[in-house]
């Protein structure tokens, strides 16, 4: 991989060799990477988004896909909009990007909502262009946070920022095919789409509403080498038969805590793919990666910057300065970014225990237990380690002496235990519980569950009670 051509403006310049080979599929639809090099999704109206602040409200991928290579330095400022955006923050969002066009399609949500100077719609199928329009402005990239029950945050990004992890990357080569469970309108899945372009690969894109078991089917049959989602992703698939079709080189893992348990199973099940999971946020990019196959990261990632990022754990929340962390909130009620020093605080805390960082939960999901803290994450953790547990969420549950008590849900492993079982299970779960965990950290009970709640970005969707 040329990593020099990652100053380039725009995404076409990383096209300009690609081979007839590659491709982007989606669940329905395919794109060579060679006709999107000299095409266009959006006709003969693309020229007339040069040099506008751009919402792209695409609802498939694939488009969107298209359409952030189309923008990328022909635009001023390019706006992604993600699948679970609320339609009550849609004119919010529009007047803090200051957007006077909107690139839509046939699937987009809520289209009619967009009442915009210049309206665009993708189309199905590539066009041949008799030139690209000429890409040569910084375009700001725009991503809105998540898990945020008002207006999201929109975080600025540079194409440079957004590249700087894959400088010296893994996956090179047209034999790679990528493939990520993860929405590309979100920060995790726009870094596997940027993976693929700069290191010459196919991807396969994630599809809404798409049974687990039918995408890991899809990924077989594209022949995925490297495959990245969060930890509730990757415990879904786990929990599918049709896992066994697939056989990575590469498992990748980001967007929430990577515990031990699950990175034991993910060796076990493909015991010849390196499993390693990185560190990121949309406000403070992709900080590290660890392929070592243990939970948290090495203490000398603290102690010595590495490619330029620099961390510090200030009141056991983890901060990062980087070049390739975002570069401001845009609008009327945006926030500094970063502290007096430049770091951005991340809110994921972290504790240190023989020479290794390990992370206990984010500070805004802690439970008040009887004026004592609890990070749920730390008890999952520890609920997991048990053989025949799949995954787990621990939630808070309103009590007259205490507050709060901890409960936790928990999904078994296929085929672990029926009938009286379960009871002399619960057993051996609070037992180990009891053995790794201060009393008040101990879930009042536990119930086993089919299925838990995974929220759009990914993640275990968490409620209070």
């Amino acid at each position: 991989m040329k990593m020099a051509r990652a100053e380039a403006q725009s995404l076409r310049h990383f096209l300009g060799t690609g081979s007839p080979q590659r491709f982007f599929f989606d669940r329905a639809a395919r794109a060579g990477v060679a006709d999107i090099a000299a095409g266009t999704s959006l006709g003969d109206r693309l020229e007339e988004l040069a040099g506008r602040s751009v919402l792209l409200a695409t609802g498939s991928q694939l488009a969107t896909a298209l359409a952030l290579i189309e923008l990328s330095g022909l635009v001023r400022r390019l706006t992604i909009l993600p699948p679970d955006a609320d339609s009550d923050h849609f004119s919010a969002v529009m007047a803090g990007a200051e957007i006077d066009a909107v690139v839509t399609d046939p699937a987009s949500p809520a289209s009619a909502a967009f009442d915009l100077p210049v309206r665009v719609e993708s189309v199905p199928g590539i066009a041949v262009l008799a030139a690209p329009p000429p890409a040569a402005l910084g375009t700001e990239w725009v991503m809105l946070t998540s898990g945020t029950s008002g207006v999201p945050k929109m975080v600025v990004h540079s194409l440079a920022g957004l590249t700087a992890p894959m400088r010296g990357g893994r996956a090179t080569g047209r034999d790679v095919v990528w493939g990520t469970f993860y929405d590309i309108r979100r920060y995790g899945g726009l870094q596997i789409f940027l993976r693929a372009i700069l290191g010459d690969a196919s991807l396969v894109l994630s599809s809404a509403g798409e049974p687990i078991a039918d995408h890991l089917e899809r990924l077989a049959r594209h022949g995925v080498t490297h495959l990245s989602g969060t930890p509730s992703h990757w415990r879904k698939a786990l929990m599918s038969p049709e896992v066994k079709k697939i056989s990575p080189r590469y498992v990748r893992l980001s967007g929430e805590i990577a515990d031990q348990a699950i990175l034991d199973s993910l060796r076990k099940t493909f015991p010849r793919a390196v499993v390693g999971h990185a560190y990121a946020s949309t406000e403070a990019g992709v900080a590290f990666e660890v392929d070592d196959g243990l939970e948290g990261f090495p203490a000398r990632f603290v102690e010595h910057a590495r490619d330029g990022v620099e961390m510090k754990v200030l009141n056991g929340s983890l901060r990062i300065r980087s070049p390739r962390a975002a570069r401001r909130y845009i609008g009327p009620d945006a926030a500094s970014l970063v502290d007096d020093d430049g770091f951005v605080d991340t809110g994921d805390m972290v504790e240190l225990h023989d020479h290794r960082y390990v992370f206990a939960g984010r500070r805004g999901g802690i439970i008040n237990i009887g004026g004592l803290k609890v990070h749920p994450e730390e008890i999952e953790a520890v609920i997991n380690r048990h053989p025949q547990v799949r995954m787990s969420l621990v939630r808070p549950k309103k009590s007259p002496i205490t507050g709060s008590i901890v409960i936790a849900d928990v999904v078994l492993k296929s085929g672990a235990c029926v009938g009286g079982e379960l009871i002399e299970l619960k057993g051996d779960i609070l037992k180990l519980c009891r053995e790794a965990l201060p009393r008040h950290k101990i879930p009042a009970s536990i119930s086993f569950v089919p299925a838990l709640d995974i929220a759009a970005s990914g993640k275990l969707a968490r409620r209070q009670s």
